[in-house]
């Protein structure tokens, strides 16, 4: 049994920030006719310049942990910028080197090499080997395994075994990212290291491009994961975990000529390069935002590396010819925004439980317990340990007495270490059993004491029974209403509309031939009254004939100058309606009478 604890390593800090080297690579072609030359230029080992691009009389300088120049040797990049974090892999820490820049610009050659230049991977495995037979003496035993994978077009592909599908990603209740189905091989040298990785490189997909004639159409990570065992008690065991990440370029379409399946390949490397620099932003943001690592296959492999508990390096390759300006100019502010990200990085330890200290303390607290346990249960035991020895099974295997010893001695030890919580549930589940034991009494004693009353009912039957329990309140009973009760009359009002009142007898309808006017009685369309107010035959009778001539006028000054809008306020006349007014005051001129537009289309 083992247990995982958490140890701060106390050489170095508790955060670590991403280190950023930038690499230059040599002019490849030939100057043009206009001389331009060189669009970067190196100050000293840290500072570079950039011609900038609004202005080319101005440049931008850019300060990094690391520049290597153009004549540069792999050896140097190695010593400078790897080298020093390697020796974090071997002490249960997580260690990250991966290269960052535009297609053409020479990352697979920082990170492979060739035979006469080896690039970063293989110096890296040699030198862990190195350290390793160092720290022979200290007393660590260590184990070192290796898998290769690539992420083409979003695929997880195991380059160790070529004939592998697909590769979910996993992470487990640690936070640690996990790939189920991976290979691992352990290798013991590095020639063991050699026979695997030259063969899975060889089925790492490239093809060729305008810009370049062995471009990487995937992103290549290699993982070698060292396990350091103590020889001694308590046999401490330290996982550490060194990730070499070869980043496919980014692509400009226009320029590399992409088509097919090569622009599709160019569309899955650019997507997953925009979701890193989404995640660089999240990171530098200062805010608890939320940082895309499942956006992409990529940054989820790269999560430990980038804001988690990785030492990091990262070497920005860039071109120095004009046709990579803006590309070159784009890496740069990337590695300028990566350097700002801190890493909390912690040692990975699992410490073995001494066994023999725990079976002699099971042992002691058995005796201490087997003189509290009840004679019952003891011989209850024995019997079934002489069953269990006289049984004709017996003989088969010679390990069934141990164990079948060690779960009876497991089952003492859970009997008898009882907490108090356990006690104090006991006891409250015992006290809940008495009271309802108590309730079912005094309910069978009512139950006794109604048989008696329904007996003593019975024998005086001629007596007018009496319920047992009396009510002197009278029952509830419904209101009776009072039919004599008057009638409460309500008066209604009606508000009088103006600009909606009607002439007295004649009501103007629209028709499509002409404008006609419809005679209708006020009775048609008032209802008649109820009996309760109104009682009067009409209200014209009321209304002086003054008011009558006032909204006829309104009436007939509407009808001549009023818009549709203002048509369509008064009765019975709705949109159609009111455009036929319109047509039909133009053509014959205003109205004079209410009266007579039914009939007379004079004016």
């Amino acid at each position: 049994m083992a247990q995982r604890v958490t140890v701060s390593d106390g050489v170095n800090k508790k955060t670590s920030r991403v280190r950023v080297a930038v690499r230059l690579r040599p002019y490849m072609e030939k100057q043009d006719e206009k001389a331009e030359g060189s669009c970067v230029r190196g100050l000293d080992s840290k500072n570079l310049e950039i011609i900038n691009w609004r202005n080319a009389t101005e440049t931008v300088k850019y300060h990094f942990d690391v520049f290597h120049g153009e004549k540069t040797t792999q050896q140097e990049v190695f010593l400078s910028s790897v080298k020093p974090i390697l020796s974090h892999a071997l002490n249960g820490q997580n260690a990250s080197v991966f290269a960052y820049g535009p297609t053409g610009a020479g990352k697979t050659h920082t990170m492979l090499g060739s035979s006469e230049q080896p690039g970063v991977i293989p110096r890296a495995v040699r030198e862990v080997f190195n350290q390793v037979r160092s720290r022979d003496e200290e007393g660590w035993n260590y184990s070192i395994a290796i898998s290769y994978l690539e992420i083409y077009n979003e695929k997880v592909l195991d380059l160790l075994s070529p004939s592998s599908q697909d590769l979910p990603i996993r992470e487990n209740k640690d936070k640690n990212i996990l790939i189920p189905g991976l290979t691992d091989t352990v290798i013991s040298s590095f020639s063991d290291f050699e026979k695997h990785f030259v063969p899975a490189t060889l089925n790492r997909t490239t093809a060729s491009t305008k810009l370049n004639q062995r471009s990487s159409r995937s992103h290549a990570i290699l993982l070698i994961k060292v396990v350091r065992t103590q020889r001694t008690l308590p046999h401490r065991q330290q996982t550490g975990k060194l990730y070499l990440v070869d980043l496919a370029g980014s692509e400009d379409n226009r320029r590399t000529g992409n088509q097919g399946i090569r622009l599709k390949e160019s569309g899955a490397i650019n997507l997953s390069l925009f979701t890193l620099s989404k995640v660089v932003d999240s990171l530098n943001s200062g805010t608890s935002c939320r940082v895309p690592y499942r956006d992409s296959k990529l940054t989820r492999l790269l999560q430990d590396s980038l804001g988690g508990s990785a030492h990091s390096v990262m070497i920005t390759n860039i071109a120095p010819e004009y046709k990579y300006y803006f590309d070159t100019f784009t890496t740069l502010n990337f590695a300028a925004k990566s350097k700002l990200i801190v890493n909390k990085p912690f040692t990975r330890e699992t410490v073995a439980v001494p066994v023999l200290s725990v079976k002699r303390s099971r042992e002691d607290h058995e005796t201490k317990v087997s003189g509290s346990e009840p004679q019952k249960k003891k011989q209850k035991d024995e019997r079934k340990t002489a069953e269990e020895s006289s049984s004709p099974h017996g003989h088969h295997s010679l390990s069934e007495p141990s164990v079948m010893d060690r779960l009876i001695a497991l089952e003492k030890q859970i009997m008898g270490c009882q907490d108090k919580d356990g006690l104090a549930m006991m006891t409250y589940v015992t006290q809940s059993r008495k009271e309802i034991q108590e309730l079912k009494e005094k309910q069978k004693e009512f139950e006794s004491k109604a048989r008696l009353f329904s007996q003593r009912s019975g024998e005086t039957s001629t007596e007018k029974p009496e319920p047992v329990f009396k009510n002197s309140t009278a029952p509830l009973q419904r209101k009776q209403s009072n039919a004599t009760k008057t009638t409460r009359k309500q008066a209604v009002v009606q508000p009088l509309q103006v600009s909606q009142l009607q002439p007295l007898h004649q009501i103007a309808i629209v028709k499509k031939p002409s404008v006609c006017v419809k005679k209708e009685k006020l009775s048609d369309v008032v209802e008649p009254p109820d009996g309760k107010e109104n009682l009067m035959n009409s209200w014209e009778s009321h209304l002086d004939t003054s008011v009558l001539e006032l909204s006829r006028e309104k009436i007939l000054s509407v009808l001549n100058t009023g818009s549709i809008k203002e048509l369509k306020i008064l009765q019975q006349i709705g949109d159609k309606k009111a455009k036929l007014i319109l047509g039909w005051r133009e053509i014959h001129g205003h109205f004079t009478k209410v009266e007579t537009l039914p009939c007379d289309t004079t004016k």
